[in-house]
């Protein structure tokens, strides 16, 4: 059963146009990814089928009493007062109703325990919320809400909430209501690894059709049944989940280019026959027509040809991570080292050597003090941290933040030697092009600002890299080209992140911080699955 049809779809910003003839079928119970470069109109398809969006043409089909739960990638804040679990009973609030008037009857209960007739309206209210399903609604949203680590913020003001947990309380407040259409942009923003597992698990057991946009591949691999690549304003379906893409569509391009060579070939051969044909009838004459009307033929044959168009080769950032010197065999030691803010204890007792060329990355929930050793480690003032010899830190971290409000050109003049012409001309590379170099970094978008420290690392030539969440803000292109440097990269790498198929494809150690210790496992982020469950 069709659930979703999109066909023939239009749809123009001013001069540009973002959809061009894009046409989707999705049924029921389907399981989506939508993947593409930023801008190529992933969530505007989104909001097209949530009708926040009208479209130039074509035709948009729902399937009848459908119900579509959409979470956008910035969520309008529309509870102002509101507690958080009035937001997750929104849709059950008779449920809430009737909870309060049962612990009213709990409390009299308590006051006065021999009262019947308070016994008998306690037992009635007991009836009521059983027979509406309020222990089971509650069992529910109890569950939900411990897998996304909100259940601690019942009580909270929902506008009073940082960015990062309003995010998990309408994700929850989505799910609780079970629409029979999901629709989720950029779902795993602000999630840890375990709740991230605990969502993956929700979404596969999902009664229901779900079309994410995301830049966790390992969450769409994981998730995501079938992958719709958004190119030029039209769609290329795949039939498998991220990974399935990646070689199909490999093989697609390399199909393409065949094609197009071939073609281009011919019509090549064509033209030349043309003109050899032409000749011989000048040559000929006034007895050449016959090579004239042969060359009129194929002339005809030319122009009737479907031309194919070039395929697109993406221009990926030139990263290559290379240092002169390299560092000495310990490139980093921690002995006995104890960390905390203020009264609370993070981590005890860390003991670590990272050896030169080791790759190793950082786990664990948020708040357990990744990012606090981190600091610790680029501060280097702990009598417990000794910083190898040679050692050259390059450091990349999770709130990029810029010491003076200059320019990209400005800001990039001080670590790159050499003329202007050729600073611009490499930042250009960075996709920062003509008059961008002009542009104020405070008014740099977060993908744009890790470019611009990453043009500064590549210029600094460090043999020890160390990045807090360096996938955060970038697309998925951007994080394949610098999983591919860090992998040629042959100085030592120290990161922190979520993101579970960067750390597969870089990580050859595992650090988890958990229960405020660290645990050391040998390899990537699966064979710590395969020794650990979360």
């Amino acid at each position: 059963m069709i659930e979703i049809s999109l066909n023939n779809i239009k749809k123009s910003y001013g001069f540009k146009n973002i959809l061009d003839g894009l046409s989707i079928e999705i049924k029921t119970g389907e399981k989506v990814s939508l993947i593409g470069e930023n801008g190529c109109g992933k969530s505007t398809i989104l909001n097209i089928i949530s009708s926040l969006e009208n479209i130039d043409s074509g035709v948009v089909s729902i399937r009848k009493n459908s119900t579509i739960g959409y979470l956008t990638q910035q969520p309008e804040i529309k509870y102002k007062e509101k507690l958080v679990k009035e937001i997750l009973y929104e849709s059950e609030n008779n449920i809430l109703k009737a909870e309060v008037i049962l612990k009213r009857y709990e409390e009299k209960m308590s006051n006065d325990p021999n009262n019947i007739d308070i016994i008998n309206k306690y037992l009635k209210a007991q009836e009521n919320f059983m027979n509406i399903g309020g222990y089971e609604i509650n069992t529910r949203i109890e569950k939900i809400s411990h897998g996304l680590n909100i259940d601690y913020l019942m009580d909270n003001e929902f506008s009073l909430l940082s960015g990062g947990e309003q995010k998990r309380v309408l994700l929850a407040s989505l799910i609780i209501k079970k629409p029979t259409i999901l629709l989720l942009d950029e779902p795993t923003n602000h999630l840890d690894i375990s709740t991230l597992e605990w969502l993956e698990d929700y979404l596969n057991r999902y009664n229901g059709t779900i079309i994410v946009v995301s830049h966790d591949r390992y969450f769409l691999d994981k998730v995501t049944t079938k992958t719709i690549l958004i190119e030029n304003g039209k769609e290329i379906v795949f039939h498998g989940n991220y990974s399935k893409y990646l070689e199909e569509n490999e093989l697609r391009i390399e199909k393409e280019f065949k094609e197009y060579k071939d073609q281009q070939k011919m019509i090549s051969a064509m033209k030349k026959k043309i003109k050899q044909l032409e000749e011989f009838g000048r040559l000929a004459y006034p007895m050449g027509e016959q090579f004239f009307r042969r060359a009129e033929n194929i002339r005809k044959r030319l122009e009737r040809i479907d031309i194919k168009s070039k395929p697109m080769e993406k221009s990926s950032l030139p990263i290559n991570f290379k240092f002169d010197k390299r560092s000495g065999k310990d490139a980093l030691v921690i002995n006995k080292l104890d960390l905390s803010i203020d009264d609370k204890i993070l981590i005890k007792n860390i003991n670590l050597k990272v050896n030169y060329s080791d790759k190793i990355c950082i786990i664990g929930n948020n708040g357990c003090g990744k990012t606090t050793l981190i600091k610790e480690i680029i501060n280097n003032k702990n009598n417990n941290i000794k910083i190898g010899s040679n050692v050259k830190i390059g450091y990349i971290p999770q709130q990029i933040v810029f010491e003076k409000d200059e320019t990209v050109l400005d800001y990039s003049r001080k670590y790159f030697y050499g003329e202007e012409s050729h600073l611009r001309s490499a930042l250009d590379k960075f996709h920062f092009y003509g008059e961008n170099v002009f542009k104020k970094i405070s008014k740099l978008s977060g993908g744009e600002k890790v470019r611009l420290k990453l043009f500064a690392l590549i210029q600094d030539k460090c043999n020890f890299i160390i990045l807090d969440e360096p996938t955060n803000h970038i697309d998925i292109y951007t994080k394949e080209t610098l999983e591919d440097a860090l992998k040629d990269f042959n100085g030592t790498l120290l990161f922190a992140s979520h993101d579970r198929y960067f750390i597969n494809k870089l990580a050859n150690k595992i650090l988890y911080i958990n229960d405020n210790r660290v645990t050391e496992y040998s390899g990537n982020y699966d064979y710590f699955i395969e020794h650990n469950m979360l």
